[in-house]
């Protein structure tokens, strides 16, 4: 396959009319595709079948310690849950909070807090214009948070091995600097996880703001494609090692584990950092839902079982994934204006064409009866700098539905692509 950027311009006209001639003949399929979000596809969801025939009248609605789980009460969540959770995280059952179905709610629920009640200090919207440090390419939904408050984002360059640390370590020094948000293991959307060196030094920083926060969201973190996946140094002990333990708060949740609608979102942090998050909780909820926790403990009664069920999972995933890769590979490799992730793990692959080109292979695939991300959402306020960046999404569709819609997504990029060096070259 030719390069597209050693073209010549009669070279690249041709090529433009051949490409253009595909594209034309997809969009007369009337197709109707969709990988826009990181759902979990039908073949995902079927996997917990059984999980709501855990309790009831045969199977009793008692938790380990007693509790009756058709009652208030119960603020952290139950243990039995805690514990395995504080498993997946690598913290003790006592740091885990478990609650509703949305790990988004709990972050969005502690920015809150930030914003009116502080971290063991004067609340973050009475000092002023404060911001918040955004790895980038990343999740659009941390994104929102920070803009539905109107804190200010600063855009940090995620590279291979996480966040550039230099930037950060620099941003920090700033006391209106009050978090980064972080999605450590196969990251939304570039599916990298961050190595050692930059967790230990996220874990060493010592910001100018005594009430600095890292939001980290781990998501993730049992989300293996393959049996050696990734693996992400424990934050939680490397904060402790260098008296920080206060610096991070994490979340996980069970949205690709068992069922979105339905599942258990996960918070784990420092004792101060459960006081003061707890101190919030106690006036507004009377408890979650204890019925749904006590089904997922008793669907996932340990944590060997749990990665058992995601390595299930994992054998639905893996043809999606390698069906998306094996097509970018075939119609974009050595064409010089692509270049992609090759994630062992999480929900997504991040596609950086030519820039200046996103937009408009998001035009292309729409016309075509593709959707993917809106192009830029990666970034904080949905604006891309370089127009470069596309977030791809293969778990919902089927394989013979990925099959097409990857074929759309790569004659888009071609011709998007080839249309700018067109009109380069003039």
């Amino acid at each position: 396959m030719a390069n597209y950027l050693s073209l010549t311009k009669q070279e690249l006209s041709n090529t433009f009319e051949q490409v253009k001639k595909e594209y034309e003949t997809l969009k007369n399929n009337n197709l109707s595709l969709d990988m826009s979000r990181g759902k979990p596809g039908f073949d995902q969801l079927d996997l917990c079948g059984g999980l709501l025939d855990t309790v009831g009248e045969k199977y009793g609605y008692i938790a380990m310690k007693g509790t009756d789980c058709r009652n208030y009460g119960g603020l952290e969540g139950i243990d039995e849950l805690r514990s395995l959770f504080g498993q997946v995280l690598g913290v003790e059952y006592e740091d885990v909070i478990c609650g509703g179905n949305s790990s988004l709610q709990m972050m969005f629920d502690t920015i809150t807090q930030g914003m009116i009640s502080g971290f063991g200090g004067e609340p973050w919207s009475k000092q002023g214009k404060i911001k918040f440090l955004c790895p980038a390419p990343g999740y659009d939904r941390h994104f929102a948070i920070c803009e539905y408050y109107g804190i200010e984002m600063i855009t940090i360059e995620n590279n291979a091995d996480g966040p550039d640390m230099d930037s950060v370590e620099k941003f920090v020094k700033d006391p209106l600097v009050k978090g980064i948000w972080c999605v450590p293991k196969y990251s939304n959307p570039s599916g990298i996880t961050y190595s050692d060196e930059v967790v230990k030094r996220i874990a060493a920083l010592k910001p100018a703001a005594k009430d600095f926060r890292v939001m980290w969201d781990n998501a993730y973190a049992i989300h293996d494609l393959y049996d050696e996946g990734d693996k992400l140094l424990n934050i939680y002990e490397e904060c402790k090692k260098v008296n920080n333990e206060d610096l991070v708060i994490m979340f996980t949740s069970t949205s690709k584990i068992s069922y979105p609608g339905a599942g258990i979102a996960v918070e784990a942090a420092s004792p101060l950092n459960m006081q003061i998050i707890k101190s919030r909780m106690k006036i507004q909820t009377i408890g979650p839902n204890k019925l749904n926790q006590l089904m997922h403990a008793r669907t996932f009664s340990s944590y060997d079982k749990l990665t058992q069920h995601m390595k299930r999972h994992a054998s639905v995933l893996r043809p999606k994934f390698e069906t998306v890769l094996n097509s970018l590979n075939h119609h974009l490799k050595d064409t010089g204006v692509a270049e992609w992730t090759e994630p062992r793990g999480g929900y997504f692959i991040s596609l950086n064409v030519l820039e200046g080109c996103a937009k408009r292979v998001g035009e292309l695939c729409k016309e075509a009866g593709l959707t993917i991300t809106t192009p830029g959402a990666t970034y904080p306020y949905g604006k891309d700098p370089k127009d470069s960046n596309l977030r791809i999404a293969p778990s919902y569709p089927s394989v013979a539905e990925l099959e097409m819609a990857s074929e759309v997504l790569c004659v888009a990029v071609k011709y998007a692509c080839l249309e700018k060096l067109i009109n380069q070259a003039k």
